[in-house]
């Protein structure tokens, strides 16, 4: 089913979910701002070759990550250390980045902009390119009032779009509000068990993740990515990255920082046997995690509750040609 929607004119809380982190106090949701914040997601004039977009690492029918790369593709086929990480209920995450490294979702997009390994742009030739099409003036000026663009209002518009881009019509979801057809199998429930009775301190509903930072126990490959670390300097930190959602696992492979599992097998297989121990290894993974066959398929049942279809295919996300 192909998804129809109107374009956002307010930012809606879904039911039973906390407050979000961003709720656009200082930055007015508009139509015309969500649009402009849409264009420029796929636009590859935001590269320095004009290459490369947004919207070419994080795809809407990957849950706007990126299928099958283990990590990011910038221009002239550079390689990132890190997956590409999915990008839906932004406004509720208090950091972004595998590390934390920016704390603000309005400064968010700068950061791939400017890396000179995904879009190597700098924001001052942004800023020119945009300033130089007529298309982007009358879109600044519906936007924002007259036609100046400039950074700020690049960012401001960046963040009407993306922190727009809610999921939260899956199955679980509609479940926990009660819709008709939405029961749990028995399977899907028992799996909900294992879930809360092992997976839900970190990967807390209705978010599926607490946002904070964790060593989960990744042996160590050819690159030593010290996690959270690189931004605090801190040894406590060390090889802690961000706890991703559950939530479009379907969509959303390769898994880890790295993008170094295609499956959940091969994840349940690592929390049951793979843990690596290490000074800051979170202390709940320590013994690992103890799971049956059955549970683990139980699990996957669950799991497979918490794919939005409806926002994978909603046509209010996608490019506009």
């Amino acid at each position: 089913m192909d998804v129809k929607a109107e374009l956002p004119l307010a930012f809606n809380v879904p039911q039973g979910w906390p407050s979000p982190n961003y709720n656009y106090t200082n930055n007015q949701l508009s139509k015309a701002g969500f649009e402009l914040g849409r264009k420029m997601f796929y636009d590859a004039r935001l590269s320095k070759d004009n290459t490369i977009s947004c919207g070419s690492c994080h795809q809407q029918f990957s849950g706007f990550a990126q299928i099958d790369h283990p990590v990011s593709h910038g221009i002239n086929d550079l390689l990132g250390n890190r997956n590409s990480p999915p990008l839906f209920n932004l406004n509720w995450h208090t950091s972004f980045m595998w590390d934390g490294g920016i704390n603000h979702i309005e400064n968010q997009p700068i950061a791939p902009i400017q890396n000179p390994v995904e879009m190597d742009e700098t924001m001052a030739n942004v800023v020119t390119k945009l300033q130089g099409d007529a298309t982007y003036r009358s879109m600044f000026k519906a936007a924002f009032g007259d036609e100046t663009v400039n950074s700020q209002r690049i960012a401001k518009a960046f963040a009407q779009f993306m922190g727009m881009i809610v999921s939260s019509n899956a199955k679980y979801d509609k479940y926990k509000r009660g819709e008709a057809g939405s029961a749990f199998t028995q399977q899907e429930m028992n799996g909900y068990d294992v879930y809360k009775q092992n997976c839900a301190t970190c990967h807390t509903e209705p978010l599926f993740t607490d946002f904070s930072f964790r060593n989960n126990g990744l042996p160590p490959t050819g690159v030593n990515d010290s996690g959270r670390a690189h931004i605090t300097l801190a040894s406590a930190d060390l090889y802690k990255f961000k706890t991703p959602s559950l939530r479009n696992l379907k969509y959303t492979w390769p898994y880890m920082h790295d993008g170094r599992f295609n499956s959940i097998d091969q994840v349940l297989n690592h929390y049951t046997t793979g843990i690596m121990q290490s000074p800051t290894l979170d202390n709940k993974l320590s013994g690992g995690i103890t799971l049956t066959d059955k549970q683990k398929e139980d699990l996957k049942a669950f799991l497979n509750t918490l794919n939005d279809e409806e926002f994978v295919k909603n046509t209010m996300f996608q490019e506009v040609k």
